[in-house]
């Protein structure tokens, strides 16, 4: 029972949610340029439930790992029955390309919204938390060391900047090497002035790639504050986490395909599932921001350039757009199937990876052995 309420309930909420959200983006932007919609459909395949509400079918599906609107003429090829005229002009293959285009990207970018308005809810509900700049440890005959530093010093400045957080303090020092940087510490109740000089280091970043950094040689003292943010800060925040994330998102995406990071620290559903059961565990409210990601990542990848995908599908319409006429049917046909074959080689590669991850091939061996 507690795997179900901590581990499954939480990772199928999020899921349906950002499905949901996505596929309101489709929705509501069809609707905006007056194409009929006849199906919203939360999952593939054969339809467990469904309801008819105005023009369109609502349905909940049996297979729950995605969703789908379908619009009239969307498959134009297909229609077997001739539309009326009344149809013709509401059919999604009669709209404009650049209509359709924005059809087809809302989905994604809704998501992408998706995320801005959770991360700006947690801010406003939680505040934040921050890292107080004050020094845990300074190492020896580091630039701070020599510059004297100590332990417990608060930063108050850096070059007549005031410091608010460590981050503050690592963003200020970063980039800065070989250039004095005039400091400004609280030590105890008194207010000193010194100047530090940051030192190049190699060192490695979060996808294990060497990398050039100014430091001076010091270490947090851990120890975390909580302010609470006002409407305004709260929007700001939200929106350097979504951006921080996006960039994050792309940038492992494109190490993926440079081969830097290996396709086996990509997960799927099963990693959702662990993830949102440990954090929830731990407290429900660590689950909002990582629905925002989640909400990020499922944007990005519905916007890579694989036939079958939102992206995949802009990239024909933007080839129709430059060409003057939509790509043939049986080389847009091919294209899908092959993008097809990705994404299914690609669910197979992370949900072995998520079995890897708890172990279960070697439960098995163990069991039969």
């Amino acid at each position: 029972m507690s795997t179900f309420l901590y581990y499954i309930l939480p990772a199928v909420f999020i899921l349906g949610v950002l499905i949901i959200f996505h596929e309101l983006g489709h929705f509501l932007v069809a609707k905006y340029f007056h194409v009929k919609v006849l199906k919203f459909s939360l999952g593939f395949g054969p339809k467990v439930v469904g309801k008819n509400i105005g023009e369109t079918e609502y349905l909940i599906s049996l297979i729950p790992f995605g969703g789908y609107v379908k619009m009239l003429g969307e498959n134009s090829d297909e229609d077997d029955e001739p539309l009326s005229p009344e149809e013709e002009i509401r059919s999604f293959s009669n709209q404009h390309v650049l209509k359709r285009i924005a059809i087809v990207a809302a989905g994604p970018l809704f998501n992408l919204f998706l995320a801005f308005l959770i991360f700006c809810s947690f801010y406003t509900m939680s505040g934040k938390q921050i890292m107080t700049p004050e020094i845990g440890q300074v190492t020896k005959n580091s630039p701070a060391f020599e510059a004297g530093l100590m332990k417990r010093d608060v930063m108050i400045s850096i070059e007549g900047k005031t410091v608010e957080s460590w981050l503050d303090i690592k963003e200020a020092v970063q980039h800065n090497a070989g250039k004095s940087l005039k400091m400004t510490i609280k030590r105890g109740g008194k207010f000193i002035s010194l100047t530090v000089v940051p030192k190049a280091s190699v060192v490695k970043n979060i996808f294990g790639e060497e990398v050039k950094l100014a430091l001076i040689g010091i270490v947090p003292s851990g120890e975390l504050i909580k302010i609470e943010l006002g409407p305004w800060q709260a929007i700001e925040e939200g929106s350097k986490d979504t951006w921080k994330w996006i960039k994050l998102t792309c940038l492992v995406v494109v190490k993926l395909f440079q081969g830097a990071i290996s396709i086996k620290t990509v997960g799927g559903p099963i990693l959702i599932g662990q993830m949102t059961g440990q954090l929830a565990q731990e407290s429900l409210i660590y689950l909002i921001p990582l629905m925002a990601v989640i909400s990020i990542n499922l944007g990005i990848l519905n916007l890579l350039p694989i036939p079958i995908l939102d992206g995949g599908y802009i990239i024909f319409l933007l080839i129709e757009l430059f060409l003057g006429k939509p790509i043939g049917i049986k080389k847009r046909e091919l294209a899908q199937k092959v993008g097809l074959a990705l994404l299914v080689l690609l669910m197979v590669v992370v949900t072995c990876n998520d079995l890897s991850r708890i172990k279960l091939f070697e439960r098995i061996l163990k069991f039969f052995g």
